[in-house]
C-alpha cells in the first residue's frame, strides 16, 4: 500500500468510498443525511484537487486503486483575538473501504496526515465525530487522539 495526493484518476473512486460514508452517518442520523447522496461531486472533487489549503491523500493498493482516503484543510488559528495564533489540520473525511478493514489502512492514512502536518508547521491535527459512530470513537482514541470540545444540538419540533 501507497498513500499520495490524490489526482483525477482517484475521482471515481473517491466517489464511491464517500457513499459508503454516507450511509454510515444516515444510518446514525436519518433525519440529516440523505441515502444514496455524497458530500462532493466529480466536479467539486475536480476544483478540491486543486486547493493546497485543502489536500486529498489516498492509500492506494498495488495495482494503483484507491482503498482509502483523508480529505484535510489547512486551518490558521486564531478565530478569536483570545488565542494564540497556530496551524492546524483539519480531517475533514478519513476513509477505508468497507472491503479492505482490518488492514491499518486507516492507521496508516492517520499516520501520513500525522506527519503532513508536522511537515507544515501544524500545531495540532483536529476532527470532528459524529454522536453515535462509536467505531470512528474508539479508532480515533486508539490513534492518540482526545476530545477536545464537544458540539451539542436541541432540534426543534416542526
Amino acid at each position: 500500500m501507497t498513500i499520495r495526493k490524490a489526482e483525477e484518476k482517484d475521482i471515481l473512486r473517491i466517489i464511491e468510498l464517500l457513499g459508503q460514508v454516507l450511509q454510515i452517518h444516515a444510518d446514525i442520523r436519518p433525519d440529516i443525511f440523505i441515502p444514496g447522496t455524497t458530500k462532493y461531486t466529480v466536479s467539486q472533487l475536480t476544483e478540491l484537487l486543486g486547493k493546497e489549503e485543502k489536500p486529498i491523500y489516498v492509500a492506494v493498493n498495488e495495482e494503483d486503486v484507491c482503498v482509502g482516503y483523508a480529505f484535510c484543510q489547512l486551518q490558521e488559528q486564531p478565530f478569536s483575538t483570545n488565542m494564540v495564533p497556530f496551524k492546524s489540520l483539519f480531517i475533514d473525511d478519513l476513509c477505508v473501504d468497507q472491503h479492505a478493514r482490518g488492514q491499518h489502512i486507516g492507521e496508516s492514512l492517520f499516520e501520513y496526515v500525522k506527519n503532513e502536518a508536522k511537515r507544515m508547521g501544524c500545531y495540532e491535527v483536529t476532527l470532528n465525530v459524529w454522536a453515535g459512530n462509536t467505531s470512528a470513537e474508539k479508532f480515533y482514541e486508539k490513534m492518540g487522539m482526545k476530545t477536545k470540545e464537544r458540539q451539542m444540538e436541541y432540534i426543534l419540533e416542526h
